[in-house]
């Protein structure tokens, strides 16, 4: 007997193709803050958002970093992302605020 409801698995590729865009936090070694909003949605590729440090909404995410690097899959368009230092100065004016990297249609890893 058939089902009515199809169980579907969230696979990588799956989850490429809902959230095809790719945003990449660079630490710098200085601990910051930053946040990305978008107009879709964005999630964190990572186990445990929370054990980052990192808070996603449906739109927003918000976190530190000192080191290393964070991704988020977006669907959508960017629509705004801040990033300071530990003493609050943004970028650019801060060289070690974190860099971000924006990459629409980017395959998974």
């Amino acid at each position: 007997m058939a089902r009515d409801d199809p169980v579907q698995q969230n696979s990588d590729a799956q989850s490429a193709n809902q959230l095809p865009n790719l945003v990449t936090i660079v630490g710098r070694g200085v601990p910051s803050r930053f946040e990305i909003a978008v107009d879709g949605e964005i999630e964190m590729v990572a186990d445990d958002p929370v054990s980052e440090g990192v808070v996603v909404s449906e739109k927003v995410a918000e976190g530190t970093i000192d080191v290393g690097v964070q991704r988020f899959r977006f669907a959508g368009e960017m629509a705004n992302v801040h990033v300071v230092d530990w003493n609050g100065v943004p970028a650019p004016e801060s060289a070690s605020t974190p860099t971000v990297h924006v990459e629409y249609g980017a395959p998974t890893r």
